[in-house]
């Protein structure tokens, strides 16, 4: 079982960035997949960027078309954490944002842009 630990959400204005952080511990964090999925209100869960645990993956990142080209993920497995650099943040990307390793996920981090 992994635990996961996210930061780094909060207000910003549109067109403004953050940097979300989620902290794994409880297994060797280099050897599985690390994504992010947000959820609005009143909508369902949905995806957002995934990193696949080694770049000889094809497809070693991903993303969903409502953030590709403004969000970033990446991965320090010396540190197990995994990142999300949103840039060019727009009101539509208010969510909470939770990390998720296998079957296994965070409790969310807020972040709300503001018009």
């Amino acid at each position: 079982q992994v635990q996961l630990v996210e930061s780094g959400g909060g207000l910003v204005q549109a067109g403004g960035s953050l940097r979300l952080s989620c902290a794994a511990s409880g297994r060797t964090f280099s050897t599985y997949d690390m994504a992010w999925y947000r959820q609005a209100p009143g909508k369902e869960r949905e995806f957002v960027a995934r990193i696949r645990w080694s770049d000889r993956w094809s497809g070693y990142k991903s993303y969903s078309d409502a953030v590709k080209g403004r969000f970033t993920i990446s991965r320090d497995n010396a540190k197990n954490t995994v990142y999300l650099e949103m840039n060019s943040l727009k009101p539509e990307d208010t969510a909470i944002y939770y990390c998720n390793a296998e079957t296994s996920w965070g409790q969310g981090t807020q972040v709300t842009v503001s018009s």
